[in-house]
């Protein structure tokens, strides 16, 4: 370890784990006879170099398969997700609950969670929660930018509207079984209504700080304070369009302001990270010839896939976070979380 700088040694003993990575959008444009094998050669060397040892894999479905469409690709997304692991059982497991989780980590394997984002493929179904329950999706938020049938995306925050008769059955359904609800992306009002009704730990799996930077996908501290109150926490997003107006303010040091301004208003032990390596996951599904150029502004110059995590922790120590603060906002605190709430039925 001599030749090793202290905050790469940080980073390989801390438990690293990234809240949101949509990977399986990138791994599901491909065969399904090489889903496996893309993993292991696209993405697994990615995570292993970034030391992520607890992967969530949001099923993100895009809006072109809505709505006939949208149940049968989450469906299939769900079973690329269980194949890259079947495929690459000597390296990730795919976890039900925290004992999962645990027995992955002993044995040197990435844990892997399935989530769902916006789940457009349950509509107003509530009764479907518990199939994709049984199929190992632990997480899942009910809104992206737009309007879904269970609530609205904060892109429609001047609706004021609140969850729909849906959405508060999909909530106490979510809460039954020992499924996760995340806020992220869901309407100020929506989530307002959520912490109203919440009797579990809810979090926000991907969301940056208002304060600092006045966009709809961020939180305010109010919402920050209402989130961890009820026991869960926010994991930070890396999104550039996040994170500052101007692209030149768009850097490593300024995701370090929104991770240690959620320090400052939740505490230390309510706060992850929840990168959205969309920039990667672009380049793995455009030809080079039609890649959408606006996401080379979006990035984090040096975070443009999770090959880049170790430069979180360089910059935590640069801040003069104590170590155990710093192993606790790589992923302590996802995994103590993931614990004490995955899987674990009322």
């Amino acid at each position: 370890m001599a030749n090793v700088s202290p905050h790469l040694e940080l980073h390989r003993r801390a438990v690293v784990a990234d809240a949101h990575n949509d990977l399986l959008v990138a791994v599901t444009a491909r065969p399904p006879r090489r889903w496996a094998s893309f993993f292991r050669d696209q993405w697994l060397p990615q995570l292993r170099e970034g030391g992520v040892d607890l992967q969530v894999l949001p099923v993100f479905i895009e809006d072109w398969f809505r709505p006939e469409g949208a149940l049968r690709e989450t469906l299939r997304m769900i079973e690329c997700a269980h194949t890259l692991a079947e495929g690459n059982a000597d390296e990730v497991r795919l976890c039900l609950d925290g004992d999962d989780i645990d027995r992955a980590l002993d044995d040197g394997r990435i844990a892997l969670v399935l989530a769902l984002e916006s789940a457009p493929g349950l509509d107003a179904n509530v009764e479907l929660i518990p199939t994709l329950y049984r199929l190992g999706v632990r997480m899942a938020s009910i809104a992206h930018w737009g309007r879904t049938a269970l609530a609205d995306g904060s892109g429609e925050d001047a609706t004021g509207s609140r969850l729909t008769e849906a959405g508060v059955a999909a909530l106490a359904e979510m809460e039954r079984l020992g499924m996760l609800f995340d806020v992220s992306h869901l309407g100020a009002s929506g989530v307002a209504h959520v912490l109203e009704l919440a009797t579990r730990p809810v979090l926000a799996t991907h969301s940056s700080a208002r304060a600092l930077l006045d966009h709809h996908r961020n939180l305010t501290d109010e919402q920050i304070r209402g989130i961890t109150a009820t026991g869960g926490m926010v994991c930070v997003n890396f999104l550039g369009e996040f994170l500052a107006t101007d692209p030149a303010e768009r850097t490593v040091d300024r995701l370090a302001d929104h991770v240690l301004h959620v320090v400052e208003v939740a505490g230390v032990d309510r706060v992850g990270l929840g990168p959205d390596f969309i920039k990667e996951v672009s380049g793995d599904v455009s030809p080079p010839c039609c890649e959408d150029l606006e996401y080379a502004e979006l990035v984090v110059p040096g975070l443009e896939g999770p090959r880049g995590l170790p430069l979180v922790t360089e910059a935590l120590v640069r801040r003069g976070l104590p170590e155990g603060d710093i192993l606790k906002i790589l992923g302590g605190n996802v995994l103590e979380l993931f614990r004490k709430e995955l899987g674990r039925p009322a």
